[in-house]
C-alpha cells in the first residue's frame, strides 16, 4: 500500500485487519494513518452483544490456546464480499448444519432488487431457496455455498427465529460468527487470572 500517496490527499485515514495489538497501532501510527479499526477484540467482551454462552466458549478457547480457525469465506455473504468465518460446531459454518437449513430469505437486510418481465422490481437472494432465486431469473450457480447472514447474525445476539420444519417439529436458526484472522491478543488480555474481559481493558491495552 502506497501510504505516501494516501498522505498526501491531506485527509484522516485508518488501517485494519489484524491491527488489534498496541505494536500494530505504533506501526499505523508511524505512517501517518490516524489510528486503527477493529472489531474482534470489542465483539468478545463483556458489553459486546454477542450471545453470552457463545462469547464465553470462545473466549475460553483463546485462554486454553487452543486452534481456532478462522475462514475468508468466498461464498458466504449474498453480498460477493469475503466474509470471516469462525469455525464453530453446531453454527453454519458446520457443513452437516448448513445442508439441514431449510434456506429462506425472511429478513431480506442483503436481498437485492431486479426487473420482472412486466417492468416492475422484485427482490432476491443469493442465499435463499435457490428453486426461487432461479425463478426470480437469477443463475443457479450463484446460490452455491451462500449462507444467510440476516438470520444468523440476529441468532448471534440471542434473536434467533424459531421455524417448523416438515415434521411439525421446530428448530431455532443457527448461528455464524464472523471475527478476525488473529485471536491472539484475547488471551494477552485474559492473563492468566481472567475469564472476561471490558471494552476499557481493551483500550488500555491498545494504548499500553
Amino acid at each position: 500500500m502506497n501510504f505516501d500517496a494516501i498522505q498526501s490527499l491531506g485527509l484522516p485515514f485508518w488501517l485494519a485487519g489484524s491491527y488489534g495489538s498496541p505494536e500494530k497501532l505504533a506501526s499505523a501510527k508511524a505512517t501517518g494513518a490516524t489510528g486503527i479499526q477493529l472489531g474482534t477484540l470489542f465483539a468478545f467482551s463483556d458489553e459486546s452483544g454477542l450471545r453470552s454462552d457463545l462469547k464465553l466458549d470462545i473466549v475460553e478457547k483463546c485462554k486454553e490456546a487452543e486452534e481456532l480457525e478462522v475462514f475468508k469465506d468466498p461464498l458466504a455473504s449474498p453480498t460477493g464480499f469475503p466474509f470471516q468465518v469462525l469455525s464453530v460446531k453446531g453454527s453454519l459454518s458446520d457443513p452437516e448444519i448448513y445442508e439441514d437449513r431449510c434456506r429462506q430469505c425472511d429478513l431480506g437486510f442483503l436481498r437485492e432488487s431486479y426487473e420482472r418481465e412486466d417492468g416492475t422490481l422484485g427482490w432476491r437472494c443469493k442465499a435463499e431457496d435457490p428453486k426461487e432465486y432461479v425463478k426470480k431469473g437469477g443463475k443457479l450457480e450463484d446460490t452455491v455455498g451462500r449462507k444467510c447472514l440476516c438470520n444468523s447474525l440476529m441468532a448471534n445476539i440471542g434473536l434467533a427465529q424459531i421455524r417448523k420444519n416438515g415434521s411439525n417439529n421446530s428448530y431455532i436458526e443457527p448461528t455464524l460468527i464472523t471475527c478476525g484472522e488473529d485471536m491472539s491478543s484475547i488471551s494477552t488480555l485474559l492473563g492468566r487470572d481472567k475469564s472476561s474481559y471490558q471494552s476499557a481493558d481493551v483500550i488500555d491495552y491498545l494504548l499500553s
